[in-house]
Formats: structure tokens, sequence, C-alpha cells
């Protein structure tokens, strides 16, 4: 089974989105975590040690990520998907372009 994480600002909107509906399928096991101090679910070392594939929604994301979890990251795949922090949570736009974003790596 493949273990993927998403990583978002504040792990309000779009990162949860993608646990809920990636969560569904049954060959994937998702979580999601916010890369910012007052995140609802913030970022841990154990969360990316247990991750397969680590998708982070902005460029700045992957920024953070490098900064604060620099140790943790070693051989780990990282993937930044370029979704701005435009939509609601599980907003359909929203979810069309996660679900063909992540296509490739699911």
């Amino acid at each position: 089974m493949k273990n993927l994480l998403f990583i978002c600002s504040m792990n309000r909107l779009r990162s949860p989105t993608a646990e809920t509906i990636f969560s569904e399928l049954h060959h994937i096991s998702v979580d999601s975590a916010g890369i910012n101090r007052s995140a609802e679910v913030i970022l841990s070392a154990d969360q990316i040690e247990a991750a397969d594939l680590i998708l982070v929604m902005e460029k700045m994301h992957l920024r953070k990520l490098n900064e604060k979890y620099r140790k943790y990251l070693k051989g780990k795949r990282i993937i930044t998907l370029n979704i701005p922090d435009n939509y609601p949570y599980m907003d359909p736009t929203l979810i069309t372009i996660l679900q063909k974003k992540c296509q490739p790596y699911l």
C-alpha cells in the first residue's frame, strides 16, 4: 500500500479535501497536515517518515518543508501540485484539479 501525505498551510481546505477524496481508494493510505504553526493538524516528523510520497500544494510549502524538516526528507519523493489557496473545503473545482494533478501518482 502506498502512503500519501498532502501538505498545505493550515490543513483546513486543500489538504483535507485531498485526504477526503483519496481516502476512498483502497490501494493507498492518505494523510494530511499543515506546515504553519497554527494549522489544524501540524505536520509531524512521524507523518513524513510514514509517507511514500509527499504532495505539497504550493512552492512555498516545499520551501518551508525543506527549512523545517530537512533531516526527515532524505529519500522522500516530493511533488508540488501548484494549487493556490483559492478554494473552499470540498469545492467541486478543487476536487477536479486534485484528481487531475494527482492521477499520475496514484
